[in-house]
């Protein structure tokens, strides 16, 4: 059964509120959906979101990679081959991580729609899916009123931004512990805002001062290992690695290294479902958890992480909220509150 067609549409999804982190403030997502098409209809889908200041993909760079170098390899081969075409669109480009991811979501969501299963049956499994909500980077004040509007609507665990202004992140902790009863869990993600003393220091605070965070997401620069290990050996709280990973080379460094305690695995930095099944593995050999992250992102992609999670055994925490700051419905996760439903039908499939 051979690949047809692939095209590319690009479109806007506004947020309904904008969402702010230490490195950027987004007030809409760029969705770049492709779509190939088998010999017989059957079309999967795919999806990618242009982050600049993460993965170094723009929507121009995005689009000329899928109808570029992706395109030419995928053309006419036979999606039977399905593990060989997975591995021809890791090697057909350098970098170009968020075309690749959208490529093998749509080669995923093709072949399980060919043998008429959901995706998370054809990687092997399912659990519940229960994810965090994000409180944006802001005033003490309004991340505190945030968080007391998330955990009414039935969230029990909190991704809080912090590191824009490390003077402030204290302050902020104390405004949602403020409003969040203890049972409320707290993920602290510095999007690489603090130096490696300096977030010994503010961790060193928190652990002293509050209970209930989980951990601390990547405290210091992608590119400062030796930071992070810093970070990782002088706090108790456990210590998670998201931008300073992107492959399943970056996770076997990472893990064997012991620089973090957690990995943060998400399809536009690794290129897939592909290798984020690889870095996952890695990661348990290691007794090393994972968590699946999003970018603002579609949710086609994010209902193809979520899928991901469902499946893999190491994939232990959840932060699959994107979907649920578009002015569009998901079409592909049902929320009730923190939980996750995903689609029976085949490929990721439609709630």
């Amino acid at each position: 059964m051979r690949i047809k067609s692939l095209d590319v549409v690009h479109r806007n999804i506004p947020l309904k509120m904008p969402f702010k982190t230490a490195l950027r403030t987004a007030t809409e997502i760029e969705s770049i959906e492709v779509r190939i098409q088998l010999e017989n209809g059957i079309t999967g889908k795919g999806a990618a979101a242009p982050t600049w200041v993460i993965t170094g993909d723009s929507t121009e760079s995005i689009q000329a990679a899928l109808l570029g170098p992706i395109k030419q390899a995928l053309m006419k081969q036979d999606i039977y081959h399905f593990r060989s075409l997975l591995d021809t669109v890791q090697a057909c480009c350098v970098g170009n991580t968020s075309a690749k991811a959208a490529a093998d979501i749509a080669l995923h969501d093709a072949y399980s729609k060919l043998f008429d299963v959901p995706l998370y049956q054809l990687l092997g499994d399912r659990k519940p899916l229960k994810t965090c909500m994000t409180i944006g980077v802001d005033t003490p004040e309004k991340m505190g009123a945030d968080a007391k509007k998330w955990v009414a609507e039935g969230f029990n665990s909190l991704k809080v931004k912090v590191g824009s202004q490390p003077e402030q992140d204290i302050a902020r902790i104390f405004a949602i512990r403020e409003v969040a009863p203890v049972e409320v869990t707290l993920r602290l993600d510095a999007n690489q805002g603090w130096g490696p003393k300096q977030a010994v220091q503010i961790i060193n605070q928190l652990e002293e001062k509050y209970t209930g965070i989980e951990f601390i997401e990547q405290p210091v620069a992608a590119d400062d290992l030796e930071g992070l290990k810093f970070v990782t050996d002088h706090v108790n709280l456990p210590i998670m690695a998201d931008e300073s990973l992107f492959s399943p080379k970056d996770a076997l460094h990472l893990v064997s290294g012991h620089y973090v305690d957690l990995l943060n695995i998400k399809l536009m930095k690794c290129g897939g479902i592909a290798n984020a099944w690889k870095i996952a593995s890695i990661a348990e050999t290691s007794g090393v958890g994972c968590m699946i992250g999003s970018m603002m992102e579609p949710a086609h992609s994010v209902g193809a992480a979520a899928h991901f999670a469902a499946a893999h055994p190491n994939v232990i925490y959840f932060d699959l909220d994107a979907p649920l700051w578009l002015t569009e419905k998901s079409l592909v996760i049902a929320y009730e509150g923190e939980q996750l439903n995903l689609s029976s039908k085949p490929g990721i499939g439609q709630v």
